[in-house]
């Protein structure tokens, strides 16, 4: 019952009909693995500059205790950020973890071609195959989880 519930959850939060917003595209490419990118690539990369090449650098997380305490600094983590500008304008952004040059390049690639007119094609073609992984993938760790959840409960001794 409880990985059914987790479940239906997680589906309810990830299936939409509508298109995906610039923010939820950005982060799921950012999450997405770099092997699954480059196997949904668009054929050909489109010609573009540099507004900002791939530089690695780190940044402070903030965690909160108990989700809900007064924030405090976890930790720092590395990341990758670029930036590109198509041969139409269009510019496009990526903030990736890790150091992956590649990765960064891709995403910030992907982000502005998402803001074209070609936009809606690569929704279906890149998009929905990594929403569909990155569901896969937390739909085992529920499951993984769910197998470990003890149920404690009290038995009544018979003492008055």
């Amino acid at each position: 019952m409880y990985l059914s519930s987790c479940l239906e959850q997680l589906k309810a939060q990830t299936m939409t009909a509508e298109p995906f917003a610039r923010r939820d595209w950005m982060g799921l490419i950012a999450r997405a693995p770099l092997t699954l990118l480059d196997a949904h690539w668009p054929d050909d990369a489109p010609a573009f500059t540099w507004l900002r090449a791939p530089e690695m650098g780190a940044m402070m997380v903030q965690g909160r205790a108990g989700a809900v305490g007064a924030a405090f600094n976890l930790g720092e983590v590395t990341v990758t950020r670029a930036s590109v500008r198509l041969g139409c304008g269009t510019v496009g952004h990526a903030l990736v973890q890790g150091r992956s040059p590649r990765k960064a390049e891709r995403a910030a690639l992907l982000d502005a071609l998402l803001q074209t007119a070609s936009g809606a094609a690569l929704q279906t073609r890149v998009l929905a195959p990594l929403q569909d992984a990155e569901r896969h993938q937390s739909e085992g760790r529920a499951r993984r989880a769910a197998a470990t959840k003890v149920d404690f409960f009290t038995l009544v001794r018979g003492e008055a």
